[in-house]
C-alpha cells in the first residue's frame, strides 16, 4: 500500500471548511485519495476524513502539520494528522479464553491487519505458549480476588512501558480501574459478548436466554469508567430459537464477537472512527 497521511478533522460547522481544506492541499500538490465528511445535525459539528498520497506533498509529516495549523486555527479545529507508514502500537489484554485473541494474531501475522504489538497482557498464565509460538512478548498477572489493585498497578506499569497507541480488551473479563481508563480516552477498545445496550455485565449469553431472545450479537465499544457504556464502533447479530442452549449461543456468539472486534480494531487503526459525546461516527 502507498504511503499516504490521514487528516482527521472536527470543528463547528461552517461555510467554506471543504474549500479551504480542499484548496490547502491542491495548493501543495497534494492528491486525495479518500474523502468522508459528516454534519451532525443536532450539535452542528462537522467532522471530515481525508486520505493524501504522502508523494504528491513537498513535505514530510511535521511540514504538514506547521503548514496546515493557520487553516486549524481559522476554523477552530480539532485535528490530527497520522502517518501510514507508522504502525500503531496494540497492546492486547486476554484471560483464559482465544477466540478473540487468536483470530487477531492471526490477521496480524498473516499481514491482513498492520500494526505492532509490544506485549500481550494477561490474568492468566494459559495462553502463554500460543502467544509466545508467535514470538510475542506474554505479561502474566494474577489476580487476587480479595485484592485486584497490585495486578492493575503490574497492568498499569506495563502499559507504560509499552506506549500504546490503542488498547484492546480481547475477553480480558476484567474491568479496568478509573485511573488506567482516564489515561487512554478513546484509546481503549472493548468486545462485549451482547448487542449492547441490552444485557450489560456478566453472563449476557445466560441473561438472553432466560429472555428467549431471537437475536444474541456482540458490541466494540470505546472503554470509559462506565461498564460497557462507553461509545460503540461495531455491532453485529445472529439469529437464534427457542431451541438452542447456552451453550450454543456461546458457541455461536464467538463468531460475531472476533468478526466485530476485528472489524472494530481495523477502523481504529485506519483512522476511521471520531467519538462525539458518547457516540461515534464511523467513515466506512
Amino acid at each position: 500500500m502507498e504511503r499516504a497521511y490521514r487528516l482527521i478533522i472536527s470543528c463547528p460547522d461552517r461555510v467554506g471548511i471543504v474549500a479551504a481544506v480542499s484548496d490547502f492541499i491542491a495548493v501543495h500538490g497534494g492528491w486525495i485519495t479518500e474523502a468522508h465528511h459528516y454534519t451532525d445535525p443536532d450539535s452542528q459539528w462537522f467532522f471530515m476524513r481525508y486520505v493524501v498520497r504522502a508523494s504528491s506533498l513537498p513535505f514530510g509529516l511535521e511540514g504538514l502539520k506547521s503548514h496546515f495549523t493557520p487553516v486549524a486555527e481559522r476554523f477552530r479545529m480539532q485535528w490530527c494528522v497520522y502517518d501510514t507508514g507508522i504502525n500503531k502500537r496494540v497492546v492486547l489484554l486476554a484471560s483464559k479464553q482465544a477466540h478473540c485473541l487468536s483470530d487477531l494474531l492471526y490477521r496480524w501475522r498473516s499481514g491482513e491487519m498492520a500494526f505492532d504489538i509490544p506485549c500481550v497482557i494477561s490474568n492468566h498464565d494459559e495462553l502463554r505458549s500460543y502467544v509466545e509460538w508467535h514470538g510475542l512478548d506474554y505479561r502474566h498477572f494474577p489476580v487476587e480476588a480479595a485484592d485486584k489493585s497490585i495486578h492493575f498497578a503490574a497492568v498499569e506499569q506495563a502499559l507504560a512501558e509499552a506506549r500504546p497507541d490503542v488498547i484492546v480488551l480481547a475477553r480480558y473479563m476484567q474491568i479496568l480501574p478509573e485511573q488506567i481508563c482516564a489515561q487512554y480516552p478513546a484509546r481503549i477498545i472493548n468486545i462485549h459478548h451482547s448487542f449492547l445496550p441490552s444485557f450489560v455485565g456478566a453472563r449476557p449469553y445466560h441473561q438472553a436466554a432466560d429472555r428467549g431472545v431471537k437475536l444474541i450479537g456482540a458490541t466494540c465499544h470505546y472503554v470509559t469508567t462506565e461498564l460497557d457504556a462507553g461509545p460503540i464502533i461495531e455491532q453485529d447479530v445472529v439469529r437464534v430459537g427457542h431451541h438452542n442452549t447456552v451453550e450454543d449461543m456461546i458457541r455461536l456468539g464467538k463468531d460475531v464477537e472476533k468478526q466485530v472486534l476485528a472489524r472494530g480494531l481495523r477502523f481504529h487503526l485506519e483512522d476511521r472512527v471520531l467519538v462525539h459525546g458518547n457516540k461515534t461516527i464511523v467513515f466506512g
